[in-house]
């Protein structure tokens, strides 16, 4: 679980790095943009990892953000699903990691090992 965190974090930060490099050194329409999208896959990429880490350690915070991960991955294997060419199979790739991910965060094994309490209930009067 934490792997997967991990490997999707890696992926949005290389791609991060390629975007600013190409704004920089290649021949975009928009450099700026170019370099904004760059920033944003790296700041992006930075969650998971920290939430990665987290899981490592059992930290009962990092699942919280791993779903958030999970959950925007979703629309974007969609979208890559409905492309054309080679993005169909990065897209079967990313909806079947994002899948099994939400499935290993929502099991309750994975609740008890992070210290995750369910809803506490109370005597009823």
């Amino acid at each position: 679980m934490a792997a997967l965190s991990a490997l999707e974090g890696a992926a949005l930060a290389i791609g991060g790095i390629y975007m600013l490099v190409m704004g920089l050194l290649g021949r975009p329409e928009s450099p700026q943009q170019a370099e904004m999208g760059g920033l944003t896959l790296l700041a992006l990429g930075l969650i998971p990892l920290f939430a990665a880490r987290g899981l490592l350690l059992r930290r009962s915070w990092s699942r919280g953000p791993a779903l958030i991960t999970q959950l925007m991955a979703l629309p974007v294997a969609w979208t890559l699903l409905r492309a054309q060419g080679a993005l169909i199979p990065a897209g079967i790739a990313l909806a079947a990691v994002a899948v099994t991910a939400l499935v290993l965060l929502l099991n309750p094994a994975t609740t008890r090992a992070l210290g995750i309490r369910g809803p506490r209930t109370t005597p009823e009067a």
